[in-house]
């Protein structure tokens, strides 16, 4: 069949999505006899669009489970989304807040309704821009984190833990939102470094107020619910102090002065307030003196009744008026810029507060030592190795997981209070009844699960968990994880934790932990930053393979991207499309039973086939082992240079007038069809459309077709390393025609050397090669050059040419400029040495200049030492 002159890749990724899907060509089944490998897809939230960090994410794990489903494993690539409590919430709520409404004016289970009704409207637009990106999920097992089944097995978790003392309840300082109205955990509250400052008050002695001990604080605000005040006890400054009375500025509440080993005598003066219900550190100290503890703010962040004159002032209004205050009594001593790291909502950005408050939580340390062990005794390897520092270092410091939030959407605590005899029933079914009093009088805990607590039991929830089946026994534990570096703590740990709590294994063997996506200037794309660039905008305008292409040659530790990098990507695929034309044009006796194991009996096969052959199986052997150890990169460079510069640019170049030939047309043939296989993971939209035009009757599509078989036999070092020979002398005299500007066509007269009788006798079989694709005229091969002069000449490492000047250009005038060009640029080279070796210069000007200019300053000397040897030929 014909291809159309141009790739049509809105057409082509239209109707391969469709055809995958409707023939099922991804569900993967248990106990087929095939080894399995299974992937669970980092589930994206349900509220979102797909970006650039989804599109790396998804095509880096469609590349591997595309190359293990070739390779004859059951691949499971297990899709489904996460309800996302609080950004879900949000969204509806913002919804609402348009109609002048607030969730509590519908109650809960009409807010309820309208965010399932929300979900079912808009669940599904994720998962739809995944499958444009070419994603071959098993979509009919999609999963959703609050699905029924799935909320089985979250209520199991929570019951087992609770039964083992692994969950309880308990009034704690944790960290607040006063945006979203929840508890977050530690990890869910961002530290961000933020410019504040120190503010140092004093505080008067009881007993002579003129006396004061000085405490500084960045939350001046909080001194509202001051109980104490604290030094070291090995502070000397303040024995005499110990134990006396002060008085609360502004409040006028008497208060201790404590003694408290936690207390830092170098920060500020050396003594600290203490405020119990704000402040981690300070609930700490109030436990271990007994000292009372006094909310002084609402949930929503403005100060209570305990506040005094400041009840109903937001935070931030409070602690402007506070200081204003002590101000004015000469209580503010002073007030010094300061860079702290205070933690921020991760959904909202908002500053969180350290707030006493009464929530659930999870003891972490007896779960988390499997999972240290397991990564140290190498069960479960990090890619790159050193994100496993990363992970450890947070293990072995896990603090207890908060994981109630007063939201509505998400998985309600599965525990029941008797309002008669206030029991606590802990149970995954409504209770008809107190067990204890029998009494019907029972009220559920208001609040939900963490969002990361359904999450965390993804791999084996969705296969089915806590029910044993084939699909749980066969596709458990998972082979491989694919996510970023920010959710190590908030996933990849956690999902290690229940992996051996509740199925005594680890979940996945490998995370391959990928990078940021940023744009040219480094920056991360945001929409503040104003620059993200949309995926789907990029599909859309060069399509769904040049997305991925170009975002895996670009990947490394980060990306730097920017809207042109994705041209390499279109360009490509349209190499691919134009490449695989000019042969289905071309060759027209094409032997289905044909091999390329049949060149073993073909002695007279020429050097260029024998070579391009060789080049095949080495990049399937090298770009199977760069995807077996997450090298994409490199795995997409191997593909490139091969069917780019190998196939297109040398053997079709090489064989065009040889296609009347039909074992050259077999060998293009079988070397497309080959080609178009180890392509398919990296760019699966053109490779399929290929394949339908060149697969034999009955084919399967290429999806599902066998990942090639090496022939370690055709594999043939010496035949690449004569083409090499070859290749360097052609493009050498190609090169030197462009820079001496000698028309394209013109033939030259070239001298070859060497003092190797075998890369003599290499160059004179392959002499005719030489001069169709070099273009020259009486080739002369030799033992050394015999002309020098007038020439210009190229060294290798074996080997030399010499192409004759004489008659082709004006050596005299042409040596003129030389020289003259020599000349400004040497001046030009000076005068930028000269300023770069100011140290003034380097000092002040701004740093991008300083690199420009030593960029140039490289720049010109290559230009330089190119003319002097340009200069030596014509000398």
């Amino acid at each position: 069949m014909e291809l159309s002159k141009r790739f049509d890749f809105k057409t082509v990724d239209a109707k391969w999505s469709k055809d995958w899907e409707d023939k099922n060509l991804f569900h993967a089944k248990a106990d087929t006899g095939k080894p399995p490998y299974t992937i669970v897809i980092p589930p994206p939230n349900v509220t979102g669009i797909l970006h650039m960090g989804h599109a790396l994410n998804n095509t880096l794990q469609d590349i591997i489970i595309r190359y293990k489903r070739m390779k004859g494993f059951e691949a499971l690539w297990m899709p489904g989304t996460d309800h996302a409590g609080i950004a879900t919430q949000n969204v509806v709520e913002k919804a609402l807040a348009k109609e002048g409404k607030k969730r509590h004016d519908l109650g809960r289970e009409a807010f309820l309704e309208k965010l399932w009704a929300w979900k079912k409207q808009y669940g599904d637009t994720i998962i739809n821009q995944l499958k444009k990106i070419g994603a071959s999920c098993d979509w009919k097992r999609t999963r959703f984190t609050m699905d029924d089944a799935y909320s089985n097995a979250v209520k199991e978790v929570f019951v087992r833990l609770y039964e083992k003392d692994l969950i309880y309840r308990g009034t704690y300082i944790i960290n607040w939102c006063p945006r979203c109205h929840t508890a977050l955990s530690d990890e869910e509250a961002e530290h961000k470094d933020t410019k504040g400052h120190l503010y140092h008050i004093r505080y008067p002695l009881k007993e002579n107020p003129d006396q004061f001990i000085v405490v500084a604080t960045t939350r001046p605000e909080t001194m509202l619910g001051d109980t104490a005040v604290a030094v070291n006890p090995k502070d000397e400054r303040y024995q005499n102090l110990i134990g006396k009375i002060l008085i609360l500025p502004l409040v006028n509440r008497e208060i201790p002065i404590i003694t408290d080993e936690l207390v830092d005598r170098e920060f500020g003066s050396g003594a600290v307030k203490v405020t119990p219900a704000h402040d981690p550190n300070d609930y700490q100290m109030g436990k271990r003196h007994n000292l009372e503890f006094i909310n002084i703010m609402h949930p929503d962040g403005k100060i209570n009744e305990q506040g005094g004159v400041y009840n109903g002032l937001d935070r931030f209004v409070a602690r402007k008026k506070i200081l204003e205050d002590l101000e004015a009594q000469g209580l503010l001593v002073k007030t010094d810029d300061h860079l702290h790291a205070v933690g921020h909502c991760y959904r909202c950005d908002t500053v969180v507060e350290p707030y006493l408050s009464k929530q659930w939580f999870v003891r972490m340390t007896p779960l988390a030592q499997p999972g240290i062990e397991a990564v140290k005794d190498g069960r479960i390897k990090f890619y790159p190795e050193r994100w496993s520092k990363v992970y450890l270092n947070w293990m072995e410091g896990i603090r207890d997981w908060c994981i109630s939030r007063q939201i509505w959407w998400g998985h309600r605590i599965p525990v029941w209070y008797c309002q008669d005899c206030q029991m606590e029933i802990v149970v995954k079914d409504t209770p008809a009844a107190c067990p204890k009093c029998h009494s019907k009088n029972l009220k559920q805990d208001e609040d939900v699960l963490d969002t990361w607590f359904s999450s965390w039991l993804w791999p084996f929830a969705t296969l089915g968990w806590p029910q044993e089946n084939a699909d749980l026994k066969y596709f458990y534990p998972t082979s491989s994880l694919f996510t970023a570096s920010e959710i190590i703590f908030f996933w990849v740990a956690r999902m290690i934790m229940a992996g051996f709590e509740f199925r005594g294994d680890i979940p996945f063997s490998d995370v391959y932990i990928h990078g940021t996506v940023r744009d040219a200037k480094g920056r991360k794309m945001s929409k503040s930053l104003g620059n993200a660039i949309d995926p789907l905008e990029i599909i859309e305008e060069y399509g769904a393979d040049a997305l991925r292409f170009s975002l895996i040659i670009n990947s490394g530790q980060d990306l730097f991207i920017s809207k042109e990098k994705f041209e390499i990507g279109r360009n490509f695929a349209n190499k691919i499309w134009n490449a695989s034309r000019l042969i289905l044009m071309n060759a027209q006796t094409i032997d289905p039973s044909f091999k390329l194991s049949a060149i073993k009996n073909m002695p007279d096969l020429d050097l260029p086939s024998k070579w391009i052959i060789s080049r095949l199986y080495t990049t399937i052997k090298d770009v199977s082992d760069a995807i077996e150890h997450y090298r994409y990169s490199e795995a997409e460079s191997l593909i490139y240079e091969f069917f780019w510069n190998n196939f297109c640019d040398w053997y079709l170049e090489i064989i065009k007038n040889d296609w009347a030939n039909p074992t050259t047309q077999n060998i293009v043939f079988k070397i497309l069809a080959e080609s178009l296989k180890i392509i398919h993971p990296f760019m699966p939209f053109v490779t399929e459309e290929i394949w339908e035009n060149i697969k034999k009757s009955g084919q399967s599509e290429l999806c599902i077709q066998p990942w090639p078989t090496v022939e370690d036999n055709l594999i043939d070092p010496q035949a690449e390393k004569n083409m090499r020979i070859l290749i360097e002398h052609i493009v050498s005299i190609r090169n030197s025609r462009a820079e001496w500007e000698i028309k394209p066509n013109e033939e030259l007269s070239c001298q070859f050397a060497s003092s190797s009788a075998a890369v003599r006798n290499i160059l004179e079989n392959n002499i005719g090669l030489l001069k169709s694709l070099a273009k020259i005229k009486d080739p002369v091969i030799l033992p050394s050059l015999s002309q020098t002069q007038n020439v210009i000449r190229n060294v290798f490492e074996d080997s030399e040419n010499a192409i004759s000047l004489e008659g082709v250009i004006d050596v005299e005038k042409e040596k003129g400029r030389i020289l003259k060009q020599l000349d400004e640029y040497k001046k030009a080279e000076q005068g930028l040495a000269d300023r770069l070796a100011n140290a003034a210069f380097v000092e002040k000007a701004p740093a991008e200049v300083v690199a420009k200019d030593k960029e140039r300053l490289q720049d010109l000397q290559k230009k330089i030492e190119k003319l002097q040897q340009a200069i030596k030929g014509l000398i």
